[in-house]
């Protein structure tokens, strides 16, 4: 049984809620800031599949504002079709298109100002353009990649691994509130699995990662450590067990976490989710 790395940070969020959508199969009705995120989420995957085609496009010398330029068009137009193919998401969670695009601008257009800067200073410091920019640019970016072990019992989607030589560095990208410090227990915990995952398809160390909270442009550094190894492995132990379960976990007595969830009106009324625990059993 191979379990989806998300359910690894999912668990250690909420492991009731888990088993509420997991083997109860209760679905969250849908939230404006979850469709918000899936959108960003949609739109920086295919920001990282066009910087080959923006570089490329580069063969001489010009000002960074040009170079922005290109980005940010590039950028906002994959952001308003995004937006476009969303308008029945967003109207499920009454938010308009215009709406939608005020929200989700700054991040991109920062983001192309980001890139564009760092094409900037490795032309100033290397002289390439088109193709010779391209294959010596440092670092690649990779998104979206796809990887499983049977070793391991996970599968998952990487947001981005970012490629230096021979090196592998994994991101995620989160939307929502950013700790004071640090990383999320349930993120610090995604990051390793990912590590572990990158480690056995490409037959190299992994020494760290990122967490780049979107909201706050804060990028978050994690250390992989030997010992995550034994961690992750027990925490997919535990998974598993929840997932073959029929008893339900305890509340997380979090008070912030059970506001903004929702299926919180059926989580605490226990009747129904026992009728619901029974009709799973007897199925």
């Amino acid at each position: 049984m191979k379990i989806s790395v998300s359910l690894l940070s999912s668990y250690l969020y909420c492991s009731r809620k888990l088993f509420l959508e997991k083997v109860l199969l209760l679905e969250e009705p849908p939230k404006e800031s979850l469709v918000l995120g899936s959108i960003r989420h949609e739109t920086y995957d295919k920001i990282n599949k066009t910087e080959e085609g923006i570089v490329t496009s580069i063969t001489k010398l010009m000002p960074l504002g040009n170079i922005e330029t290109i980005y940010r068009q590039k950028y906002l137009q994959i952001l308003r079709k995004n937006i476009a193919d969303n308008k029945k998401r967003l109207e499920d969670v009454s938010l308009n298109m215009l709406d939608a695009y005020k929200k989700s601008f700054p991040s991109i257009a920062e983001e192309s100002m980001t890139r564009a800067s760092n094409i900037f200073s490795f032309i100033e410091k290397n002289k390439v353009f088109g193709k010779e920019l391209w294959e010596k640019l440092t670092p690649k970016i990779l998104s979206e990649i796809r990887i499983e072990s049977e070793e391991l019992r996970l599968k998952g989607i990487i947001d981005q691994i970012h490629v230096y030589n021979d090196e592998y560095v994994p991101f995620e990208l989160k939307t929502g509130r950013t700790p004071s410090d640090g990383v999320w227990p349930s993120h610090r915990i995604q990051i390793a699995a990912y590590s572990l995952l990158l480690q056995e398809h490409f037959k190299k160390p992994i020494k760290e990662g990122f967490v780049v909270y979107l909201d706050t442009k804060q990028k978050r550094h994690i250390a992989i450590n030997p010992y995550m190894k034994e961690e992750v492995k027990q925490i997919v132990d535990e998974v598993i067990v929840l997932l073959e379960s029929r008893e339900l976990p305890d509340f997380c007595n979090n008070e912030n976490k059970c506001r903004k969830c929702g299926l919180k009106q059926t989580c605490y009324n226990e009747g129904e989710v026992n009728n619901l625990l029974n009709v799973r059993v007897s199925g």
